[in-house]
């Protein structure tokens, strides 16, 4: 499958069974570079079935910005990606919610009240994976779920003096 034949019922090759074209759209997101990343996402999100297009997005953006999570190349292909996810509001967020993600990874400055209406899956994700006493504490207080701020509070160090 080409970029060509991704996602238009115009196509000759086009096929009208939605997992069928899931399936290829995975394929085709698995070997694409970054330079053709964002003309394939572009197509793919033009796709009749949304829901369907913007998992296969999603998807893509979830395998690629965690391998570039601390990577110097991720501002270059985040920007690359933010034209073309614009149009799906749940990859739009996705692709931002990366972007905090790193922040907080790297220690760069990011926002509390940003992280606090952000998803469950980022929220989870901080809660289950960081070891920032900040984001641990942001969450501990104000996550969006019990299950979120439980996490978060039995990650957080033990006050001095207390015998957990």
């Amino acid at each position: 499958m080409t970029l060509g034949d991704a996602a238009s019922a115009d196509d000759p090759d086009w096929e009208p069974d939605e997992h069928v074209r899931f399936a290829r759209y995975r394929e085709v997101f698995d070997k694409v570079s970054d330079e053709d990343a964002a003309a394939l996402v572009t197509r793919v999100l033009t796709d009749p079935d949304a829901g369907m297009a913007n998992s296969a997005v999603c998807e893509y953006l979830d395998r690629r910005a965690a391998e570039l999570l601390t990577d110097p190349g991720y501002p270059s292909w985040c920007r690359e990606l933010t034209g073309p996810v614009a149009v799906d509001d749940f990859s739009a967020r996705r692709l931002r919610e990366w972007t905090l993600l790193r922040a907080m990874t790297l220690g760069d400055p990011w926002d509390a009240e940003t992280l606090l209406v952000a998803s469950n899956w980022l929220q989870l994700r901080s809660a289950e994976e960081s070891s920032a006493v900040t984001i641990l504490a942001t969450l501990a207080e104000g996550g969006r779920t019990r299950r979120i701020r439980n996490i978060a509070r039995s990650r957080l160090p033990a006050p001095a003096g207390d015998a957990r």
